[in-house]
């Protein structure tokens, strides 16, 4: 019963992914209004069903008078955007170098790895802030620095993996054969690491999304004036009392996006867990 629970959790956390992932391609077409452009007469506008709220802006404006709701959909482009390309360049970069350093060890693993825990020395916002004040608020410096600070995590994993996985008697069996380095790596070892790496990796979007709107909060992601929720939070925090859909929308947004994103994880998790016995 617990194991039927967890598959419709996913299956409903997969459905409104999708939702969110549409609404965010479709922005141009489903917003009401520019997201960017001012409009002072109409600013901190209520929500259409508070008085004084108007149906050509459905969750109302905020200081600058601009549409809550198409920045709320551009500002998903962002978030989904960070979070998905972060995490497939710091995977692919994680994953190579974990299996490298599992694979042939020396000199190159102990490189790697005392690499890898001089980065987890420091926290990840920590490190962002650094980088992003050397480098300057931009989509691709975002990017850069969580691909930094993300990298680590795939790699010890992969590591782990490799360093239980390259004396097993199937990999003994192709090297026999004649197998090169590069073929027992690609066809034998990075095959069975995969289940691993995709759990890490489902995980991993939610944390970077929760990072690059920690980082949008303080002035540090993608420059205004393109929407991000994290400044779409950052802009309503001095307006809760006056203007509370300008902070509770975006954080209402993150919420649901993120907590979707951990459920769909955890299904993940248990289904490619040979331990969990199936069907239950």
């Amino acid at each position: 019963m617990t194991r039927r629970r967890d598959k419709g959790a996913a299956l409903a956390s997969l459905i409104v992914l999708a939702a969110v992932t549409a609404a965010a391609i479709l922005a141009p077409t489903l917003s009401p209004a520019d997201p960017v452009k001012n409009d002072l007469l109409e600013r901190l506008t209520p929500p259409m069903w508070n008085a004084g709220g108007s149906a050509a802006h459905p969750l109302g404006t905020d200081t600058l008078g601009r549409d809550v709701l198409s920045r709320l959909l551009y500002g998903a482009r962002v978030s989904l955007v960070v979070g998905f390309v972060t995490v497939i360049i710091s995977g692919a970069v994680g994953v190579a170098l974990g299996m490298l350093g599992g694979f042939y060890g020396g000199w190159l693993d102990d490189v790697l790895m005392r690499a890898g825990d001089v980065q987890l020395a420091f926290p990840v916002l920590l490190l962002g802030v650094a980088l992003l004040s050397v480098l300057g608020p931009g989509f691709g410096n975002l990017i850069l620095v969580l691909v930094v600070s993300g990298w680590i995590t795939y790699a010890r994993i992969v590591r782990g993996e490799t360093l239980s996985l390259k004396h097993r008697e199937f990999v003994e069996a192709a090297r026999a054969l004649g197998a090169l380095d590069g073929r027992l790596i690609w066809c034998h070892l990075l095959p069975n690491v995969w289940a691993p790496i995709a759990v890490v990796a489902t995980f991993s979007v939610a944390r970077t999304i929760i990072a690059e709107a920690s980082l949008s909060f303080l002035g540090l992601g993608v420059p205004a004036p393109t929407p991000s929720w994290g400044a779409m939070l950052d802009e309503g925090r001095n307006y809760i009392t006056t203007g509370w859909w300008l902070a509770l929308f975006p954080g209402t947004a993150i919420l649901v996006v993120v907590l979707v994103i951990n459920l769909i994880g955890d299904w993940l998790r248990d289904a490619l867990d040979p331990r969990v016995e199936r069907g239950i």
